[in-house]
């Protein structure tokens, strides 16, 4: 999933300054599991902004109102509160930032604004905590490599075994980063499957791995 965290409090406010009606909009999917832009995350982000309303001048107050849709990540999520968002004046969205473009472009008219900061595809490890998987790069090798993601795990994103710098399992940046590498190698030993590590992978091309814009993917058997 996608994990993202709040925005600090004031940067937000900053942001909102000047509005006179602004819809608090979250999302049901990612950001709820991770706890950062669910119906509950809303409820206590409008609250937050009304307690410190009541310090500012009545001139400089603004309306707040609060929903959340299933997915912001989908044009047909929106039905429901179309009518919120053409009635504000602007749009503060507690989704990712697929979900923040998705209003902008849905609603064009409509300043859309982004109260979350979007970190990375991960799970989690344990209630509260949640580390990253996977780095979305495009062409996935965890065939060759147990299941462990070297690009989103290695420090150095490296494709080809260990830099000299591990020691004991733990990666030279800090004795409490696990070694990618070492996670690699162990995962598939438990397999038997270190013949995967005699493959060389190939290195990426970073600079043409996004085709020179939006990566897009076509399924031409369910296109309208």
């Amino acid at each position: 999933m996608i994990i993202a965290e709040q925005k600090p409090f004031q940067s937000i406010m900053e942001n909102l300054s000047g509005h006179k009606r602004v819809l608090i909009l979250g999302c049901g999917t990612c950001v709820t599991v991770c706890m950062a832009g669910g119906e509950k995350e809303v409820g206590i982000l409008a609250e937050q902004i009304r307690l410190h309303q009541r310090e500012l001048p009545e001139a400089d107050r603004y309306q707040i109102v609060e929903a959340t849709i299933e997915r912001q990540c989908d044009r047909e999520f929106f039905a429901p509160v179309e009518e919120l968002i053409a009635d504000s004046d602007c749009v503060l969205s507690m989704a990712c930032g697929v979900g923040v473009q998705q209003i902008s472009e849905n609603f064009s008219d409509k300043i859309v604004l982004p109260a979350l900061d979007t970190k990375f595809f991960g799970a989690t490890e344990e209630p509260g905590i949640w580390v990253e998987r996977c780095a979305g790069c495009g062409s996935c090798i965890l065939d060759l490599t147990g299941g462990i993601c070297p690009v989103a795990r290695c420090s150095k994103s490296l494709f080809n075994g260990p830099c000299g710098g591990s020691q004991e399992g733990a990666c030279e940046i800090s004795r409490d980063v696990e070694c990618a590498w070492q996670l690699i190698y162990d995962r598939l030993k438990t397999l038997g499957r270190l013949d995967s590590l005699e493959r060389m992978i190939e290195l990426k091309d970073w600079t043409t791995a996004r085709d020179g814009g939006p990566r897009k993917v076509v399924r031409e058997d369910v296109k309208a």
